[in-house]
């Protein structure tokens, strides 16, 4: 059984920094893309970026340059550092894997196994 599991979420200042992970069971994820979303309150799940198989990473505008996204195929584990946190990234955080090998997306609807997710809640 495939299972994602996010952690590392909190309260956090304006300007501060964390770093969420992603570690996954189930079977290896080497060749999946690994994507990052998050979910305000009352808001559409949106993509925040995502990881290849060989480690390339894309992000959209509104986190390009504050969010890096990691991968560490040895521990099946995939990150997400924030930087420069500001109150509109509160959310629920979530980590998907892609239904195929070797494609990445930007569409939820391309990532195939879901994380519970995780709460990020940034203070002004």
């Amino acid at each position: 059984q495939v299972q994602l599991v996010e952690s590392g979420g909190g309260l956090v200042q304006a300007g501060g920094s964390l770093r969420l992970s992603c570690a996954a069971s189930g079977r290896t994820f080497s060749s999946y893309a690994m994507g990052w979303f998050r979910q305000a309150s009352g808001k559409e799940r949106d993509f925040i970026g995502a990881i290849d198989w060989n480690g390339y990473t894309s992000y959209p505008d509104s986190v390009k340059g504050r969010f890096t996204i990691s991968r560490d195929n040895a521990k099946n584990t995939v990150y997400l550092h924030m930087t420069s946190l500001k109150p509109e990234d509160t959310a629920v955080y979530y980590c998907a894997i892609h239904r195929i090998r070797l494609q990445v997306g930007v569409s939820a609807d391309a990532y195939q196994y879901w994380g519970q997710g995780t709460q990020v809640t940034v203070s002004s």
